[in-house]
C-alpha cells in the first residue's frame, strides 16, 4: 500500500508557513544584513529553490513574514478577555516586547536605509498600526467619540512601542510590569470603567 501523500497545495502552504516563521526569527537574530534568503531557507529546512518559488525576492519575504506573524499575534489578541484591563494592557504591550517586534524592527532600519523596501514597509506599517488601534480600541471597551479617548488608545500603544524599544538592549520586565500596572489605572480614570 502506497503512504499518502498530502496534497501538494497542503505541502505547499506549509512550506510557505514554514519560510515566514523562519524569516521572522532570521530577522530577530541576525538583523536584516544577516538575513538572506539562503539562510531562512536552511532554517526552514527547504531549498533555495522553494523559498523563491514562494517570494521572488529578499523583500518579498521578509515583508510578507512580517506580515503574516502580525496576523497570528492579532489573532491572539483577539483572544484576550477585555474584563480585566490590567491584562489588556499587558497583552498590548507583549506586542512590542517578542520576536516579532524585533523582526519588525530590523525590517523598519533596513527599510531607512533602503528605497525599494520603504514603500512596502511604511504601507505594512500603517495597516498593522490601525488594526492594532482598532483591536486595543474594542478589548479596552474605549468610546473614542469622547473627547481624548482616540489619542489615549494610542498614547498607551506608542508607550508599548517604548517598552519595546527599551526592552530590545536589556531585559527591563520588573519596570514594563509596574508601568503596565500603572496604565492599568490611568486607563480606568481616561476611559472609565
Amino acid at each position: 500500500m502506497a503512504a499518502v501523500t498530502p496534497p501538494k497545495q497542503d505541502r505547499s502552504r506549509a512550506t510557505r508557513q514554514k519560510l515566514l516563521e523562519a524569516a521572522v526569527a532570521c530577522l530577530a537574530e541576525h538583523g536584516w544584513a544577516g538575513s538572506t534568503v539562503s539562510a531562512v531557507a536552511e532554517r526552514a529546512g527547504v531549498s533555495r529553490g522553494a523559498a523563491q518559488h514562494h517570494f521572488p525576492t529578499r523583500e518579498d519575504l521578509f515583508t510578507a513574514a512580517v506580515e503574516y506573524v502580525a496576523e497570528e499575534r492579532s489573532a491572539a489578541l483577539r483572544a484576550v478577555p477585555d474584563q480585566d484591563r490590567a491584562a489588556v494592557v499587558a497583552a498590548l504591550v507583549d506586542l512590542y516586547t517578542g520576536p516579532l517586534f524585533r523582526a519588525a524592527l530590523q525590517l523598519w532600519v533596513a527599510a531607512s536605509n533602503e528605497e525599494q523596501l520603504r514603500p512596502r514597509v511604511t504601507e505594512l506599517e500603517a495597516r498593522v498600526g490601525r488594526e492594532t488601534h482598532r483591536i486595543a480600541v474594542g478589548l479596552l471597551n474605549a468610546d473614542e467619540t469622547r473627547p481624548g479617548v482616540r489619542e489615549t488608545v494610542q498614547g498607551l500603544l506608542d508607550m508599548a512601542r517604548g517598552l519595546g524599544l527599551a526592552n530590545v538592549l536589556t531585559d527591563d520586565t520588573a519596570r514594563r510590569r509596574r508601568v503596565v500596572a500603572q496604565w492599568a489605572e490611568l486607563l480606568d480614570g481616561a476611559l472609565g470603567r
